[in-house]
């Protein structure tokens, strides 16, 4: 295609920013690229505003200084340059084209050419670009694929794939997420072929694009196409069931990354959080989630406050949809553990130690046989009940 407009359309509300405008009062050569034009096509909201230009960085710096906006270089080497207008960062990247890549990094050269720089790009609905004036340009039909549904790499899908292996999960994100409904034949194929240079990746990228994924609202059409191609036992080598992630997707348990991880896993949960480097609060909530105890709804109260003592309430409602929970009852058993207090045991070591017992291990033997009978009766006791017991469990105790 030529360097023209392929479709004009109203400028959408958000160029009319203050905060944007400034900035491309600034650089009025600069266009809108990526997400945002192809969510403002899908008649989506636009969260970020990324900026492509023909500037070189330093020519970038020095318009946005004369302008008074600050100018942070966050990604020099890459071209880019974060532009702070009224608190807010706008990133502007010099329109680059690739030089060298090895599966996981590029190195680039920075160029005028829109079309070489939408070349570089990953999916044709992700090459367009935008002026403030409102022409769209399209450089390999993302307009066509974005009005069909169809998620498609920009030229040979193989050489995109190569170029940066994390793409794969990329284009299973965006179909998670809806972007498109439609798989480009020729990229399943070409992704069916590299799905071994997934191990190039590391396990923060890996984690990051799963979690997003997972996290869509329905990811059903993308995960059952990930555990045909391989691409789920290439990233979770300690096993999946993609049928039960399915069966929790029919339900209306919420879009929650971990929970569905949760319930995909055949494997060990704490050597897939460690492969994956999770944090370690998430490391604990999926351990806990396959292996807390399941609250059901015959439960009375005191049964119930025993667990939220032990696990946080989201692990154990978690639980109910791992063990596919469904109907009133079980909506009902998620309501009351969502509302009842959590309860907290209220004594600690020094209470022990005021009560005449030397610091030790007797302290800590103590504390927890106190705790156990707490348990036992509901969770109900307070501070002063506790008192009163562990004094009389000291006063048996001393000869």
């Amino acid at each position: 295609m030529t360097d023209s407009p392929a479709l004009h359309i109203p400028p959408p509300n958000f160029l009319s920013d203050p905060a944007l405008a400034v900035v491309l009062a600034a650089l009025p050569e600069a266009r809108i690229a990526g997400g945002a034009v192809r969510d403002v096509l899908l008649g989506r909201s636009v969260a970020d505003v990324d900026l492509a230009t023909p500037r070189n960085p330093d020519a970038v710096i020095e318009a946005l200084t004369q302008a008074g906006i600050r100018a942070v270089p966050t990604g020099l080497d890459h071209g880019t340059v974060t532009a702070v207008s009224q608190g807010r960062g706008f990133e502007v990247t010099t329109l680059r084209r690739d030089v060298d890549t090895d599966g996981r990094h590029a190195a680039v050269a920075f160029t005028s050419d829109w079309r070489a720089d939408a070349a570089r790009r990953d999916f044709t609905i992700n090459a367009l670009s935008m002026t403030r004036d409102g022409d769209v340009f399209d450089y390999f039909g993302g307009i066509a694929d974005l009005r069909g549904g169809v998620l498609r790499f920009v030229g040979d899908p193989a050489t995109r794939i190569a170029e940066d292996y994390l793409r794969i999960l990329r284009f299973f994100r965006f179909l998670a997420r809806g972007v498109a409904r439609i798989a480009d034949p020729a990229a399943v194929a070409a992704i069916r072929s590299g799905v071994a240079g997934l191990g190039r990746l590391s396990a923060e990228r890996i984690w990051h694009e799963l979690s997003r994924i997972f996290g869509a609202p329905q990811p059903r059409t993308a995960i059952r196409l990930m555990a045909e191609l391989g691409v789920l036992a290439a990233v979770i080598p300690e096993g999946t069931d993609a049928g039960r992630l399915e069966r929790l997707l029919s339900g209306e348990a919420p879009a929650d990354p971990l929970l569905r991880l949760a319930v995909l896993l055949t494997g060990d949960p704490a050597a897939v959080a460690t492969r994956l480097r999770l944090s370690s609060a998430e490391r604990d909530r999926l351990i806990a989630l396959r292996t807390a105890p399941l609250a059901k709804p015959a439960a009375d109260d005191s049964s119930l406050r025993r667990l939220l003592a032990e696990y946080a309430p989201e692990t154990l409602i978690g639980r109910t949809w791992l063990a596919f929970g469904l109907g009133k009852n079980w909506d009902v058993l998620r309501q009351r553990l969502a509302s009842m207090p959590r309860p907290v045991f209220p004594l600690e070591g020094r209470d022990v130690v005021a009560l005449g017992v030397a610091p030790g291990p007797r302290v800590g033997s103590l504390l927890r046989a106190l705790r156990g009978w707490w348990l036992q009766g509901g969770c109900t006791a307070d501070a002063s009940a506790c008192r009163t017991e562990l004094a009389r469990r000291i006063r048996r105790a001393t000869p």
